[in-house]
């Protein structure tokens, strides 16, 4: 078989493995099992293995696309004329993603990192929200105690909603969301515990994303 042939085999079956990895990761969420992937794709393991040698290289092939939206949204959030508007538009945005893939809601509350390409979205996604957020806090609309973590225990928050209401009430994290959102909102402020901070979150997302990659958690 002449190379010009042999590459194109080899795009057509890399191409089979994300289509078969996004189904898969959208039914069963990032730490779906590689075997049924390869199984969906009819491939064997070694042809997954050989185009994608860690997870998270399938996980960054598969997702970096919507990744990139999620930083376009929060970029088009922050031209928002209302700072209010702007930060609950995405807040709403971020869950209503949650809600459509389970894959998507798993990236947006675990670190998956080690891939250059991937990193540096995450990198943007986060300065894109905690723009949102500050442009919030500065117009006197967003409660100054609020922190960029806070939007993932949301998120962590809605994922669980999300999963156990899914077949009987799919449209429920709408409800909630509208409360949280009015919780959030200076004239609505009530005392709130201390914030888990920064780190705290992090190694919870980090835990997560061990998780989904397959390394040890400790």
């Amino acid at each position: 078989m002449a190379p010009t042939a042999l590459r194109a085999d080899a795009e057509r079956n890399r191409r089979r493995l994300i289509d078969a990895a996004l189904a898969v990761f959208s039914e069963r969420g990032l730490d779906a099992p590689l075997d049924e992937i390869a199984r969906r794709a009819e491939l064997g393991n070694a042809t997954l293995y050989r185009h994608f040698p860690a997870r998270r290289d399938l996980i960054a092939a598969v997702y970096a696309d919507t990744l990139a939206e999620i930083v376009t949204a929060a970029e088009r959030a922050g031209e928002h004329p209302d700072a209010w508007t702007g930060f609950h538009d995405h807040l709403v945005y971020l869950c209503g993603v949650q809600s459509r893939c389970r894959a998507t809601s798993d990236l947006l509350t675990a670190a998956v990192s080690g891939v250059p390409g991937l990193d540096a979205l995450h990198e943007r996604a986060y300065h894109g929200l905690q723009r949102l957020i500050e442009r919030a806090q500065a117009a006197g609309e967003l409660r100054d105690d609020f922190r960029h973590e806070d939007v993932v225990l949301i998120l962590m928050a809605n994922a669980g909603l999300i999963e156990r209401t899914a077949e009987a009430a799919p449209a429920a994290w709408r409800r909630q969301l509208a409360y949280t959102l009015d919780g959030l909102r200076t004239s609505g402020r009530t005392p709130a515990p201390p914030s888990p901070g920064v780190d705290r979150v992090m190694d919870a997302m980090r835990e997560r994303g061990r998780r989904f990659t397959g390394e040890p958690t400790d």
